[in-house]
């Protein structure tokens, strides 16, 4: 039988068995991974992609971004970045509230990612850069319930900002309403960390097994780490009953001394995120890819490193989003989403939310980034996002991509 696509001879991720099969053909009939083997056929096909020497994986699966065009200050348009980035299903992590969801949903329904969100528990979202849960008016429980009850097809879980800034005086009031929220529609939560008050002792008690804490990694939060600059007994207790560790890298939420400590103590996030938004995409994280590069550079294995972008993501997100169609792996019969990368050779100097260095043995940069079967290209748009970062954009954090840096070429 025939195959839409064949993408041939790359090195295939199979991160339910953490392990690569090199070498490796896959081939895709209509819109499902249909056969993965070697040596198959290439005249079977309509369209071949040669990928020897690259790297072949799932769909790349951000848990954590802010994909809310016009939608207030961080929106991003994934349709500018999703071709060169790998990834294929976005996650909104609370840029709209009970207020504005409507709005979100029409955007998602006109996109060509696969799309999900998590609701702020503020009714206005992130319309500004900070300070949405200081009127606490905005944070009522029961419009969000019904906006959740409304919406359950597109929300993965309940987002709340718990910050100085965005809470102010209402301190810990807006996660207990989020918990309420949470509560009553089955929905997780994922909260944010930041510099407090409140504190991560504060945040503890209302975390429970399957909720996510992002900017897990951070270093303006107190109680990550103890007087002695290891994991603290909060984080260990935390992570021992469930609560999913988060990236979020954005551009002040990942630190690698702390990430380090944390690896140090056996602690490994759960999901690599890149908290990608219209400010972050042009500094600092960039795109998934590049986050995922930061991690290679800590030591972590690469398909370690992928799990954590793909198949995990894909379990937390199929406990309330039901048949996604994106499982986050290459088994036959899955839904043909993949992304292909050329493993750059290093060293490779990356850059922390805080202008901590480290090197990486290699860069991960997307070829070719393929939802349902169809290959996603740039958009004709001449607005689109096209900054891709240099090596000296990767290791100087705050510093744009030159007007003339290249964009991918697609085929």
């Amino acid at each position: 039988m025939g195959l839409d696509l064949l993408i041939r001879q790359g090195d295939v991720v199979d991160v339910g068995q953490r392990s690569i099969l090199p070498g490796a053909d896959v081939g895709i009939r209509a819109g499902r991974i249909a056969e993965i083997g070697s040596d198959v056929d290439p005249h079977r096909a309509d369209h071949v992609i040669e990928a020897a020497g690259k790297l072949v994986t799932p769909g790349l699966i951000d848990l954590h971004t802010h994909a809310f065009p016009g939608g207030g200050y961080y929106g991003l348009d994934p349709a500018t970045v999703a071709w060169r980035s790998g990834v294929t299903t976005w996650v909104d992590a609370g840029s709209a509230g009970a207020y504005t969801l409507g709005a979100l949903r029409e955007l998602m329904e006109a996109r060509p990612v696969r799309y999900r969100a998590l609701l702020n528990i503020s009714a206005i979202g992130l319309a500004g850069e900070s300070y949405e849960s200081r009127v606490l008016e905005n944070c009522a429980v029961e419009p969000a319930i019904a906006c959740a009850e409304s919406n359950m097809d597109i929300l993965v879980g309940i987002k709340a900002r718990i910050d100085a800034n965005t809470v102010g005086p209402n301190g810990i009031e807006p996660l207990r309403r989020a918990r309420q929220v949470s509560d009553a529609t089955g929905l997780p939560l994922m909260v944010h960390i930041g510099a407090g008050p409140p504190t991560l002792a504060d945040i503890q008690p209302l975390l429970r097994s399957g909720d996510v804490l992002t900017h897990c990694a951070t270093a303006v939060a107190d109680g990550v780490l103890d007087a002695s600059g290891a994991a603290s007994e909060l984080v260990h207790d935390l992570y021992e009953r469930g609560v999913v560790f988060d990236v979020g890298h954005g551009v002040g939420g990942f630190s690698f001394p702390v990430m380090e400590a944390m690896l140090t103590a056996g602690l490994p996030p759960h999901t690599i995120s890149s908290d990608l938004h219209a400010v972050s995409v042009r500094r600092v994280a960039f795109d998934l890819p590049t986050v995922l590069t930061k991690f290679l550079a800590l030591g972590m294995d690469v398909v370690d490193v992928i799990a954590a972008a793909t198949s995990t993501p894909a379990t937390w997100l199929s406990s309330t989003a039901g048949d996604l169609s994106s499982p986050g792996t290459l088994d036959v019969g899955a839904a043909a989403d993949i992304a292909i990368f050329d493993r750059q050779p290093g060293p490779v100097v990356v850059s922390d939310a805080y202008g901590q260095t480290r090197t990486a043995p290699e860069r991960l940069v997307n070829t070719h980034t393929i939802l349902g079967g169809l290959e996603l290209t740039a958009p004709s748009d001449e607005h689109r996002e096209s900054a891709i970062p240099t090596l000296d954009d990767l290791a100087t954090p705050g510093t744009y991509p030159a007007p003339n840096t290249p964009t991918r070429q697609t085929t």
